[in-house]
């Protein structure tokens, strides 16, 4: 059972809303997971939380305890961590399965990262898109 995880995860949309997709990459002991999922007509901030959701389904169906989530998205860290408010409805529903989700860890910490720095997951979500509309 894995004790501790790494997610670097991003949501993409063309038009906001437009077709959607998410981009997620685990490290887990060593191994490196890449996802990718088309997610339909979102907003970008839908896809960035849908794609968290993703991610923290995944760990928390392998019995992961610890996990540190990396985004470029500021609005997503500074809802999680309770600087802003969630406003929109569906980023209200969104934001409380996140919350769901996080009790099932022993620890979650969640960390602004630079576009740069989220390149590859950003890459996965837009490439979800491209393989969507062929």
């Amino acid at each position: 059972m894995p004790s501790s995880a790494e997610v670097y995860f991003d949501g993409a949309a063309r038009g906001n809303p437009g077709p959607a997709g998410a981009g997620i990459i685990l490290k887990v002991d060593g191994h490196v997971e890449k996802i990718k999922r088309y997610l339909g007509r979102r907003t970008n901030n839908q896809a960035e939380y849908l794609a968290l959701i993703k991610a923290l389904e995944v760990l928390a169906s392998i019995g992961c305890r610890s996990v540190t989530a990396y985004t470029d998205s500021q609005l997503v860290v500074n809802q999680l961590t309770g600087r802003y408010r969630v406003r929109d409805a569906e980023l209200k529903r969104l934001h409380s399965r996140v919350s769901e989700l996080v009790k099932k860890f022993e620890k979650f910490d969640i960390v602004y990262v630079s576009r740069e720095a989220n390149r590859e997951a950003d890459r996965l979500a837009n490439q979800a898109i491209d393989e969507s509309s062929e």
